[in-house]
């Protein structure tokens, strides 16, 4: 049984939020407070605590996501609806229509269970019109999740695997998708141990060593890179260095790849250097002071920042051979693009914005997605389209003029026409990729620049295009014009 006091964990939420807006009116955090407190009053939860926590606790991770105030009381009042006799009626006229918009959001979405293909398949489709509606929903969703998941050992065996599995293959890919570097490594490493026990009890078992002693040396190398930054006119002040620690599941998917073959001394990043500048111009100034420093390992310098990730994360990452031989990684940022990074999406929400300077398009998935969802009635379909498409690793590819393309993995010059637009799909003869001509159904590499070749007098996609698609947006505009020629 957790005893937790509920005015001590609202006092550490007043706190957190104090710290966050500094000039905020926190009179109707108190106010949504003492609503849900009087609401749940009576209501435990399986670990034997008051309720409250739990709201409680999806209010604190919102706050430190450092969300607007709104999203805080939604936070608050996200269980009110759904566990109590309180309508989303009594929390508009309370609390106002934002805040009720929000609550409701989350009420529709339910618990997505696996209790049958169709009711999975239906939440699913409501979670992603939530998300189109208003994009703070699913962030509250998932500070929700991440507190059930800190209580899951309270219920039973079958339902932690339950719901951890649907953690790990639903919400944090989409954590992914938005960006939010922290939320889907909470989610992953919460999950883990539930679904992989004996693989979580393997890494925790030959992990700790193996930290100690790289952190002992990384200690020495980041007090020589902090002295060299600070001799060279980096002011030091505005350079944060921090040892990461990499999340275990990620971790474990690592070692899973056939190269590595579970073997810990080929993961070069296992824990990591970060270096915070405060330029873009410093970055790089930077990554020439650490490889005059130490040699770097070929192959291994990428550059997120002239070609961000398709979530928006931007960083230089460099592995290096130190002085004895030793391999190290570094990551080198800005202070926004580490904001980025963490916070993702969630990272444009603060109180003097309110609702955030949103960029609309890097949320365009969410809108084609809901739009394509109507055109599948087939659940089957529907889900199997989702795993290969939304819960796949990205690239992003580029159009002649620069504009950038987000794909799945293994994406064809296809998928990339149809993404463009449908005609240019529908009309697609042949592809140059950085100006080499290419078959429709070879796979695309992020970074490749492809052209697509048209010819007017073609308006039907070939029978055969289906088996070369990845994206569900391409397969459902090529079974629309298919159905078309059929009814011609």
């Amino acid at each position: 049984m957790i005893n937790q006091d509920p005015q001590q964990e609202f006092e550490k939420l007043l706190k957190t939020l104090g710290e966050k807006y500094p000039d905020g009116d926190l009179d109707m955090v108190k106010l949504a407070y003492e609503f849900a407190y009087n609401a749940h009053l009576g209501q435990k939860r399986r670990s034997g605590s008051d309720y409250i926590i739990h709201p409680l606790a999806t209010a604190q991770f919102l706050a430190e996501l450092k969300m607007d105030i709104p999203t805080i009381i939604a936070g608050l009042l996200h269980d009110v609806p759904e566990d109590t006799a309180v309508t989303i009626e009594d929390i508009k006229k309370n609390f106002g229509k934002e805040v009720a918009i929000l609550v409701a959001g989350i009420t529709k979405l339910g618990a997505l269970k696996y209790r049958g293909i169709e009711r999975y398949a239906e939440n699913l489709r409501r979670m992603f019109v939530a998300m189109s509606n208003d994009i703070r929903v699913i962030l509250i969703k998932f500070a929700d999740r991440i507190n059930n998941l800190k209580t899951l050992e309270f219920l039973p065996p079958e339902k932690q695997i339950r719901i951890a599995t649907e953690s790990l293959e639903i919400y944090a890919p989409i954590a992914d998708r938005l960006g939010i570097g922290k939320i889907k490594g909470e989610l992953e490493d919460l999950s883990f141990k539930y679904v992989y026990p004996e693989d979580y009890k393997w890494i925790m078992e030959i992990l700790p060593k193996k930290y100690k002693e790289k952190e002992r040396y990384l200690e020495k190398v980041k007090k020589r890179v902090a002295r060299k930054l600070l001799d060279s006119g980096i002011t030091l002040s505005h350079i944060s260095i921090h040892g990461r620690t990499k999340h275990l599941y990620s971790l474990y998917k690592k070692l899973l790849k056939p190269q590595v073959d579970r073997d810990l001394s080929k993961i070069y990043d296992l824990i990591a250097l970060r270096i915070i500048v405060p330029t873009v111009a410093d970055c790089y100034s930077t990554l020439g002071i650490l490889h005059n420093l130490y040699r770097p390992m070929p192959g291994r310098v990428k550059d997120y920042i002239a070609q961000p990730k398709p979530n928006g994360y931007q960083s230089l990452h460099t592995t290096v051979f130190t002085e004895n031989g030793e391999i190290v990684e570094f990551q080198i940022r800005t202070n926004e693009m580490h904001e980025e990074a963490e916070f993702g999406i969630a990272a444009h929400w603060n109180y003097k914005e309110n609702k955030g300077g949103i960029n609309k398009r890097s949320l365009k998935w969410i809108e084609e997605l809901v739009k394509w969802q109507k055109q599948t009635q087939d659940n089957e379909q529907f889900l199997n389209d989702i795993k290969l498409d939304i819960f796949q690793n990205r690239i992003f590819v580029f159009t002649p003029t620069g504009d950038v393309i987000d794909l799945p993995e293994e994406s064809t010059p296809i998928d990339f026409a149809y993404h463009v637009h449908s005609s240019i799909g529908n009309q697609c003869v042949g592809a140059r990729v950085n100006d080499n001509l290419v078959s429709l159904n070879s796979k695309l590499k992020s970074g490749d620049i492809v052209e697509i070749i048209t010819d007017k007098n073609r308006k039907m996609p070939g029978m055969d295009w289906l088996e070369n698609v990845k994206t569900s947006m391409a397969k459902g505009k090529i079974r629309s014009a298919l159905n078309k020629s059929k009814k011609l």
